[in-house]
């Protein structure tokens, strides 16, 4: 019987670098797992739409599908979103087998992420000690999802950082919670000497653009580059797969 199929789950934006972004993550994740077939839907704004792949998917005779939503934190589209969607999917093609996979994050692997990113903005371990970070997410209105996002942050404090402080770009955001460029003058005020800020987003657009922004204004010493196509995420896409792929596995065997 061969393999699921890998279906990444993306939102999609207007700006064509999140697009050509989630693309160069997709063809990384095939080149560790050749012969994996791995197509990529969009929620919004770009094509293909999910409903639109699935389609096609069950037009050629695909069985298996494990749905996974590019996402760092189980907030809206993780929770209403992707399980509408695959819930109609579901209805209208009974042919398809689909499992929805968990969320990317929290994971070691993102966190050696942004650790990658930070080394390439210019950290180096011996700078950690004199140095504040701010983790910079999209934001969201979820206390689940900002409750990881300060775990994260407190998690990174004990790995040298001189002070940890999480961020947030949306306006959506609850008040309380402090903007990229707040945090930044918050350690500023704490007498923290030197601030680097790590945008905890997937790819470029409207809201990383406010995170650089934000940065910018408060004069960041730092400015790390967006997770991206990092080795990292595509091996975490294929932990992901792999472990939605268990009771499958499981049920196969028994």
């Amino acid at each position: 019987m061969s393999a699921p199929v890998l279906l990444v789950i993306a939102h999609g934006s207007r700006d064509p670098r999140h697009a050509a972004t989630v693309h160069a993550l997709t063809a990384r994740v095939r080149s560790l797992r050749p012969g994996l077939r791995v197509e990529t839907g969009f929620l919004d704004f770009n094509a293909p739409s999910v409903p639109r792949v699935l389609e096609r998917l069950a037009a050629q005779g695909a069985g298996d599908v494990i749905a996974l939503p590019l996402l760092l934190t189980r907030a809206f589209h993780a929770k209403s979103d992707i399980p509408t969607v695959l819930h109609e999917a579901r209805t209208g093609l009974p042919r398809l087998r689909i499992r929805q996979a968990e969320v990317l994050g929290p994971s070691p692997l993102l966190n050696a992420a942004l650790e990658r990113r930070l080394h390439e903005a210019g950290i180096r371990p011996g700078d950690r000690s004199s140095t504040g970070l701010v983790l910079a997410s999209a934001g969201s209105t979820d206390p689940e999802a900002i409750a990881v996002i300060a775990e994260i942050a407190r998690e990174l404090r004990h790995t040298g950082w001189c002070a940890v402080r999480p961020a947030f770009a949306s306006a959506a955001s609850p008040a309380g919670f402090p903007r990229t460029e707040d945090a930044v003058q918050a350690l500023r005020a704490e007498g923290v000497r030197r601030v680097a800020v790590a945008p905890y987003v997937i790819a470029p657009g409207r809201l990383p653009d406010r995170i650089a922004a934000g940065a910018r204004e408060a004069g960041a010493d730092v400015l790390a580059e967006v997770l991206g196509p990092s080795a990292e995420l595509a091996q975490l896409l294929l932990r992901r797969y792999h472990e939605a792929c268990l009771p499958r596995l499981a049920a196969l065997t028994a």
